[in-house]
């Protein structure tokens, strides 16, 4: 239950648009049924396009549906077959029982990477990561005077909540974080729970933290309608679904994208993504940790971080890609995974129309294909 995209846009004075393509096309539909606006960079990511995240799941659909994609839903993929290093199939289950899949080029955009471990792709998972990502429940509150909500600055937001925990009436793991006005009147989003040091792959762990993220939530709400001016007759709405998870195994590609690339702004030549976003570290602590590219500047995504090593016939897109962790907390961003979900479609596509991997496709052809339909590869000012 997110609601608002990042790194369409980079931070700073003057924001610059490096995401285009199909994310776009989605920011636009949105917009156009009024249920999307851009909003400040009041926090620190840069301008955000925030969404009613109920619309957002008929606009994904219909886009689907209109491309002509089969979807099926409410399935699991639970392992793979593999022949002479290459991916040929993906096994699955659902209400219908067990399918297999077969295809010349498979896309793993499962979020934690479960495709690529299934088929032996080397990755880092939490066991290897000593500073990994908190998971955090995003709840939504409704009858919110936001007007008064709105005059109250962040700074003083955080201080009420450091003197909350500090008088020990209220157990608020995160001392700052954020609230968002969305398209509804009197409805905001609110970000601020964190459970941090989960292994979002152990069924175990992620259970205890859907738990404890659910009475974060109303700890969290607690304070706000405590303490908070213009909450004080709100109501809890909404929890999300499923809790947010923003770290977990990231796999081993060609390449793998640092933290050196992402501060010195590095181009590349077989790039399909750009990103601005800043490092955005949510570790264990209290409070988040911003390190933004200097100068407001952009990097490049290599098509490389999209091509799982040592496995013919795959790519990744979105979290799981080839990034170290502090790369990873600037790319993870959902514009930035959006391009990457392009790219590889697009990889995928050409590949097997050219019977072909993904690997030896031509990089130069993949970005004249993406610019063809929209994509950008220089930001626009």
């Amino acid at each position: 239950m997110l609601d608002t995209f990042y790194a369409f846009y980079t931070p700073g004075e003057k924001a610059r648009r490096v995401v285009g393509g199909i994310g776009w096309e989605v920011a636009e539909q949105l917009k156009a049924e009024g249920m999307a606006f851009e909003r400040p960079n009041t926090y620190g990511a840069g301008t955000g396009v925030t969404y009613d995240p109920e619309v957002l799941k008929v606009v994904w659909e219909r886009l689907a549906e209109d491309a002509r994609v089969d979807v099926l839903l409410h399935t699991w993929a639970t392992g793979v077959a593999l022949r002479d290093g290459r991916i040929v199939s993906i096994r699955a289950w659902n209400k219908g029982g067990e399918s297999v899949f077969e295809a010349e080029a498979i896309i793993d955009a499962s979020g934690d990477a479960d495709v690529c471990a299934m088929a032996g792709v080397p990755y880092e998972d939490a066991k290897s990561t000593p500073n990994l990502q908190s998971l955090s429940t995003i709840f939504r509150v409704a009858n919110v005077d936001v007007e008064k909500a709105s005059a109250l600055p962040k700074t003083e937001l955080w201080a009420l909540m450091h003197r909350a925990a500090e008088s020990g009436d209220y157990t608020l793991p995160r001392l700052e974080g954020s609230w968002h006005r969305t398209p509804h009147a009197g409805v905001v989003t609110v970000h601020m729970t964190r459970i941090p040091n989960v292994d979002a792959t152990d069924p175990e762990q992620l259970t205890r933290a859907e738990i404890d993220g659910r009475r974060q939530v109303r700890e969290y709400h607690r304070f706000l309608r405590d303490k908070v001016p213009g909450f004080d007759r709100s109501v809890l709405v909404a929890t999300s679904p499923a809790i947010g998870v923003r770290e977990s195994r990231r796999v081993i590609g060609d390449y793998r994208l640092t933290r050196d690339d992402v501060l010195k702004a590095r181009r590349f030549e077989d790039e399909i993504a750009l990103c601005g976003a800043p490092i955005e570290d949510h570790a264990s602590g209290p409070d988040t940790r911003w390190t933004y590219v200097p100068g407001g500047g952009v990097y490049g995504i290599p098509y490389r971080c999209l091509l799982p090593e040592g496995v013919e016939g795959m790519l990744v897109a979105g979290r799981c890609f080839s990034a170290t962790h502090d790369a990873h907390a600037s790319a993870r961003s959902m514009a930035t995974c959006m391009a990457m979900g392009q790219a590889a479609g697009t990889a995928a596509a050409m590949a097997v129309k050219s019977q072909k991997t993904p690997r030896s496709l031509d990089a130069s052809a993949l970005r004249n294909c993406l610019l063809e339909n929209r994509a950008l590869l220089d930001p626009i000012d």
